[in-house]
């Protein structure tokens, strides 16, 4: 049987409506691969799966959407990776509810390469997004894959970090292989898909759909060795990547930050339930026993050259802060801290938050 026509029967395996993952496990579990699912008789497919499913695998027609798929996965870069390969993420065999195939768009390799993944939430901070970037820098400089979902925030922020580094990136998400969402992140997914590699288990045309993004999730969780959240509020959807990295035995990381901030409430709820705190991305090489783990110098930071804008920054500390509190510590009024702060935010020293809240940011010496 030819390589195509396997993957045809591994395609409409997973095309057909109604056949969910326990019921493609359990045929795969009956009869092997896919041609013998379909080679099948009514009556043993019925033992299997009852007579409603059974009578939609022999009679649904999905012809035309097999067709579509094997004309993307004939493009160059593009493939369909299925259980039966060995391009497919091996680490997801060990969870619960691997996918029966994904679609890829680049560097097939990075599927099974050691991993981590960096997740958080959509609407970050400024500092989030910062941090987000450097650990994912810091870590595939040192050889790990970072994977993340293209989420707008720190997912786009994990990429970023990652891309140019040996590690690179996977981006898993929750439309079909062929669409991008959001919008804002198109040039990010081609690069991701140059550089990195970008993954799906959906079909192609699937829109974004609410449902898909937590289930996609435990794709993230699933190849990675461990998972480090980076902001999260207390019912953010990054607390069940992580809930289910450590289900599947997988390291839970999460940064600490302002005991005033409500996108630091989920990562400082994981470090109570046993999460490691983490400060430097070397804490988690360390942790995973990398063996590329390289003490990091200490990193001098960037001051303003005017001084009373340096002293403005040692007032502001690093939680973030209203524009009254600042007042009353500094004995400024508003808007001599209004003009004091426009040049640093001008300079990336200062970021403004949603509430009229300002939080200085850390700035790396040249």
């Amino acid at each position: 049987m030819t390589v195509d026509v396997t993957l045809r029967h591994w395609l409409r395996l997973t095309l057909i409506p109604g056949v969910g993952g326990e019921s493609r496990r359990q045929l795969l579990k009956a009869f092997g691969l896919p041609e013998a699912i379909f080679s099948a008789s009514a009556g043993a497919l019925r033992e299997v799966v009852g007579i409603a499913l059974a009578e939609r695998l022999l009679g649904h027609d999905c012809e035309r959407e097999i067709d579509a798929a094997m004309a993307w996965a004939a493009q160059p870069g593009n493939h369909v990776v299925t259980l039966a390969d060995a391009a497919y993420p091996q680490a997801l065999l060990t969870t619960g509810d691997p996918p029966v195939l994904t679609f890829a768009k680049g560097r097939l390799e990075l599927l099974n390469r050691p991993s981590l993944a960096i997740v958080g939430s959509r609407n970050a901070t400024k500092q989030g997004e910062s941090n987000a970037e450097a650990f994912a820098a810091a870590l595939s400089a040192a050889g790990l894959t970072v994977i993340s979902g293209l989420a707008l925030g720190i997912d786009a922020a994990a990429h970023r970090g990652a891309l140019n580094g040996r590690g690179s990136t996977v981006a898993v998400i929750g439309t079909g292989a062929d669409r991008i969402y959001p919008s804002g992140n198109e040039a990010l997914a081609r690069a991701v898909a140059e550089q990195g590699v970008v993954v799906s288990e959906f079909p192609l045309g699937t829109p974004a759909v609410a449902a898909n993004f937590p289930r996609r999730n435990r794709i993230i969780a699933g190849m990675s060795r461990g998972c480090l959240v980076v902001e999260a509020a207390e019912r953010s959807g990054s607390l069940i990547t992580a809930r289910l990295a450590a289900e599947n035995g997988r390291d839970v990381f999460a940064i600490p930050g302002s005991i005033h901030s409500p996108l630091s409430k989920g990562c400082h709820k994981l470090i109570k339930q046993g999460a490691k705190l983490v400060e430097r991305a070397e804490d988690i090489l360390e942790e995973l026993r990398w063996e590329s783990v390289v003490a990091a110098a200490p990193v001098a930071e960037a001051v303003p050259a005017d001084p009373e804008a340096a002293r403005l920054l040692d007032a502001m500390g690093y939680d973030p802060f209203h524009l009254d509190a600042l007042a009353e510590r500094t004995g400024l009024t508003a808007d001599q801290l209004l003009a004091m702060l426009l040049p640093l935010e001008l300079d990336g020293h200062v970021a403004p938050l949603p509430g009229g809240r300002y939080q200085r940011i850390p700035q790396r010496a040249a």
